[in-house]
């Protein structure tokens, strides 16, 4: 009865208030929602929406809401069931992009790692996904900061050498994470990225160390960057950190500023020096040729004349043989015949008078025209 009594009570205020015009927060002719009558959010039609409703959610239910008690078991369940569906339906499926690999957890355990695509997995609270960017490239500074307004940190760049000298190191290491193990970068280091600049910071420290600060300043720094790689990744591994060190490039190394003038002078001397060298050497690579191709010209020169003078000799030798056999043979017709002949080959190629002597008379002296009207005009003058 007293229920009753506060439900009369309440339909007698809730009347008052409607003929008040809506009650004390707004004007007559407003309804509860600051909306006139025939505006889009009037009470009744709420009400008629919230019906309607009830009904079609009634009509989905089987054996109803259960009477003015509420839902029976039998709708609960349908409903548990639906939830599960939906629950499953949306959780289940998970899309991993080509630069990612995707890591299975079950209530928090890491069960397995999915590849690039379209992948299931238990739904949340039960599964989870931690999608790791494994092809995308990282880089680590050291020394220095490349978005920063001070350039030189010397805390990390400052480092001694093995002659007890100070140098400023800048170098940047470029990483990524490894693909084949994801699972150690995500669950093996609490901090990946610091520990990657804590062991690239010490290893370069080990390396500089054992090398001289003349090799550091010039020759030994292509040296130092795959040493310095090497020995990364080898600590890394042994961390089991799943980290790929894909390059360490030194970006400047300087004495420290109250000294690196000098260095810088004694850097070019040397380069000085190395220019010199090489010069000296390209002299030498284009002279000696050009000497021992001489040198071998006259050695051939020289060789061919022996031989040719052999030749001739030998030649000779059996010309004299040959007529020394012709000659023991008949000395008489011989000896006029090599004085034929030399006589033919001395004045044959000359101009000759001859003067007959025989019968007793002496020889007439004439002046020999032929050879004055011979030779050419200027000669003749």
């Amino acid at each position: 009865m007293q229920a009753a009594g506060e439900s009369d009570a309440a339909e007698r205020g809730l009347m008052s208030w409607n003929n008040q015009g809506g009650g004390p927060w707004r004007s007559p002719g407003q309804g509860p929602w600051g909306q006139g009558p025939g505006g889009p959010s009037q009470p009744n039609d709420l009400e008629e929406a919230i019906r309607r409703f009830q009904e079609g959610l009634r009509g989905l239910i089987p054996g109803g809401w259960g009477g003015a008690g509420g839902l029976t078991g039998r709708g609960l369940a349908v409903l548990a069931l639906v939830a599960v569906l939906l629950w499953l339906a949306f959780g289940t499926f998970y899309t991993v992009q080509p630069n990612e690999v995707g890591l299975n957890l079950v209530f928090g355990r890491y069960t397995g790692k999915t590849a690039p695509g379209l992948n299931t997995n238990w739904p949340w609270p039960i599964g989870s996904v931690i999608k790791v960017p494994v092809a995308d490239q990282q880089i680590t500074e050291v020394g220095y900061r490349s978005d920063s307004r001070s350039a030189d940190n010397l805390v990390e760049s400052q480092m001694l050498t093995g002659d007890q000298n100070i140098v400023n190191v800048h170098f940047r290491v470029a990483w990524q994470i490894d693909p084949a193990h994801p699972e150690d970068y995500e669950f093996n280091v609490l901090n990946p990225r610091d520990t990657v600049k804590a062991v690239a910071e010490s290893i370069m420290r080990e390396v500089v160390g054992r090398t001289t600060i003349d090799g550091i300043l010039t020759s030994d720094r292509k040296s130092i960057e795959p040493d310095v790689q090497d020995r990364m990744q080898k600590v890394l591994d042994n961390y089991h950190a799943g980290v790929l060190v894909k390059q360490v490039q030194l970006q400047s190394v300087d004495a420290p500023a109250q000294v690196i003038s000098a260095y810088r002078d004694v850097t070019a001397a040397q380069q000085d020096l190395q220019r010199a060298v090489n010069d000296a050497e390209t002299y030498a690579n284009r002279v000696v040729p050009e000497a021992e191709g001489r040198a071998a010209a006259i050695v051939a020169g020289s060789n061919a004349y022996k031989a040719q003078t052999i030749l001739d000799a030998t030649g000779q030798t059996q010309r004299y043989n040959q007529i020394y056999a012709q000659y023991k043979n008949a000395p008489a017709v011989t000896r006029e015949r090599m004085y034929l002949e030399t006589m033919e080959r001395v004045l044959g190629g000359m101009s000759k008078t001859i003067l007959d002597s025989a019968g007793g008379s002496p020889p007439v002296p004439y002046i020999a025209l032929d050879p004055l009207q011979n030779k050419p005009a200027g000669a003749a003058k």
